[in-house]
């Protein structure tokens, strides 16, 4: 399968040959949208807190006598459908929001992703991206001369220049194959992946 190399003027100079097994797969939605949803949830802490009826601050006396008064009949204040009551069912800090994926179906899933990215014109590769200095703004010009604002970059080898030189870019994420992640993947306009990350990818998801 072909897909363009860019140069550094992000105009497609050439192509490039890329393996079939992760670039050409059927598009999988149910499939992609799982695996999203797995990735936030798995992200989640879970952290959150809430008090029941025994936790809550009250008063243990009776709000008011059991009969005459028309209301319905109380106990205390804590009740979960007073103001200010106990929450029935409350969420515990311990919560776990984790959801399982197979391996065949994670690497099934990342696979219909950038296949899908590459029928849509949003993958690309080049040779490499290098910055000859830790400065934002050689990066930034680099990219705005391609002509990219939301870019994904998946580099094999990330130097402490570039490291350094794409962190401060709101819009530029510079990942290496083993941290690619579904969410990042869908997220960003463009994605460029350079040639030697391109045998990673392949080893890990085709």
């Amino acid at each position: 399968m072909q897909v363009e190399l860019l140069n550094d003027q992000g105009q497609a100079a050439s192509t490039v040959e890329v393996p079939d097994t992760l670039f050409g797969r059927d598009y999988n939605e149910s499939l992609i949208h799982q695996l999203v949803v797995a990735y936030q949830a798995n992200a989640r802490q879970g952290t959150r807190a809430q008090k029941d009826r025994a936790t809550v601050k009250h008063s243990t006396k009776k709000p008011y006598r059991q009969k005459g008064t028309g209301n319905a009949r109380a106990g205390m204040t804590s009740s979960p459908i007073w103001r200010g009551g106990g929450k029935a069912f409350p969420s515990s800090p311990n919560e776990n929001f984790t959801q399982k994926l197979n391996k065949k179906m994670y690497r099934a899933g990342m696979a219909s992703i950038f296949s899908q990215l590459v029928r849509e014109g949003r993958l690309a590769v080049v040779d490499s991206i290098k910055v000859e200095a830790p400065k934002t703004k050689q990066l930034a010009d680099k990219f705005k001369a391609m002509n990219l604002q939301s870019v994904l970059v998946i580099a094999d080898e990330i130097d402490e220049n570039l490291y350094l030189a794409s962190r401060n870019l709101p819009h530029v994420l510079v990942l290496e194959p083993r941290y690619a992640d579904p969410l990042s993947l869908v997220h960003y306009k463009k994605v460029i992946v350079t040639k030697g990350a391109i045998d990673k990818l392949k080893e890990m998801f085709a």
